[in-house]
């Protein structure tokens, strides 16, 4: 028994224990209810019937999303079948990763393993990101090849980054967004192997406009010109205009997302609530803040953070007022690690407080708003959780929804 728990505590030490740990606790979670509902839910019905369209021989393209999302979708039913293990199982693998890969970036960027581990411990236990990665839609693995691209150009494998990018393009086109983000950092805080980084960026449209025509021959059988589909996506996504479109209640624009509260139902019993978790929402423009003052103090962390933050997510402003697409909360998913890596920035000036032994009533505050901070995010992530949800109370419940 004593050499078991040495050895756990030996194993607790090593760099990627508890963050492993955690991405495998999210993931349990997501397969203790990936069975639930057994029908489709919101998008799905678009993603899951295309992809039995592949596998009986008889599809078409979707004309709005480039083809490497629906053919994971594909993928999974073809190995578990067609239910909803194989419609969702590919989205909940690579949600799940996601967390393992936002600690990645955050020690690239020489964040300490506690604040990296934090900023993990906050998208793991976001409501917004658990929903998004468990639901057979595209979001989830767009954000993960996203990532993987991040983590890969703060390596220094700027062609893998390359690589990584066209994927999360090839599954929806604002996985470009990455790229936007990529470039300003690197001419600002990088400008090393100019040759190299400019011919990765290169490299990544010129894969994506030689795959995206070979995925959509193995969905139809045809070979398609891949600027005319470019430009018949772009086209088809930016008709869906709030002036044109049919109500939809769940509709709102980039700015109402920091303003106020946006929920969007997937589904009841179980009940997929999407839903920025209201302990991540209530700090994203202090975060920003905050992070653009670590900037000028010279953070790379912070400085990465808030251009993703304005790539992913400001740039969705601009665009909207120019075209009034039709946007939805979800869209701020691919944003959602950059608020959780400058919020775990900022609790962690509350723990260096709290070690600081000269500090006082100072510092007895400091670790109780950091510790009361962490018990209410994951109270919140328990009350709306579709894991979690059927112990709530009904008149919880209906004050909810």
């Amino acid at each position: 028994m004593d050499m078991a728990m040495n050895r756990l505590a030996r194993l607790s030490k090593k760099e990627y224990f508890w963050i492993t740990l955690l991405t495998l606790l999210v993931l349990a979670m997501h397969f203790s209810i990936i069975l639930y509902p057994n029908s489709i839910v919101l998008d799905e019905e678009f993603y899951v019937n295309d992809a039995r369209h592949i596998i009986s021989g008889d599809a078409t393209l979707r004309a709005e999303h480039p083809p490497l999302g629906e053919l994971l979708i594909t993928a999974g039913m073809l190995v578990f079948g067609d239910n909803s293990l194989g419609w969702r199982f590919f989205t909940v693998l690579m949600g799940s990763a996601s967390i393992f890969l936002l600690y990645l970036i955050c020690r690239r960027l020489a964040m300490s393993r506690r604040v990296s581990f934090l900023a993990g411990f906050l998208l793991a236990l976001e409501n917004l990101t658990f929903v998004q990665s468990s639901v057979a839609m595209l979001d989830a693995a767009n954000v993960c090849f996203m990532l993987l691209a991040f983590w890969l150009y703060l390596r220094g494998d700027y062609p893998l980054a390359a690589v990584a990018g066209a994927f999360s393009v090839l599954i929806k086109l604002p996985g470009a967004f990455a790229f936007i983000a990529i470039g300003l950092h690197w001419l600002v805080a990088r400008r090393d192997r100019t040759r190299l980084f400019v011919l990765s960026m290169v490299l990544a449209p010129l894969l994506f406009f030689e795959l995206m025509p070979l995925l959509d021959f193995a969905i139809t059988g045809e070979l398609v010109n891949p600027l005319n589909r470019v430009v018949n996506m772009i086209t088809l996504s930016g008709s869906i205009k709030f002036a044109t479109s049919p109500f939809h209640p769940s509709t709102s624009r980039p700015w109402e997302w920091l303003i106020s509260l946006k929920a969007m139902p997937y589904n009841w019993d179980p009940d997929y609530l999407a839903v920025i978790s209201p302990t991540l929402w209530a700090l994203i423009l202090p975060t920003v803040a905050y992070t653009s003052y670590l900037i000028k103090k010279g953070s790379d962390a912070a400085l990465f953070s808030v251009l993703w933050f304005a790539s992913t997510y400001l740039v969705l402003i601009p665009l909207q007022l120019i075209t009034d697409r039709v946007t939805y909360v979800f869209y701020f998913f691919p944003t959602v690690g950059a608020v959780c890596m400058g919020l775990g920035m900022g609790l962690s000036q509350l723990l260096g407080l709290w070690q600081n032994k000269g500090r006082g009533k100072l510092r007895l505050t400091a670790i109780s708003i950091f510790c009361l901070y962490l018990l209410l995010h994951v109270a919140v992530f328990l009350l709306l959780s579709p894991v979690f949800f059927r112990w709530v109370p009904a008149a919880i419940r209906r004050l909810l929804f």
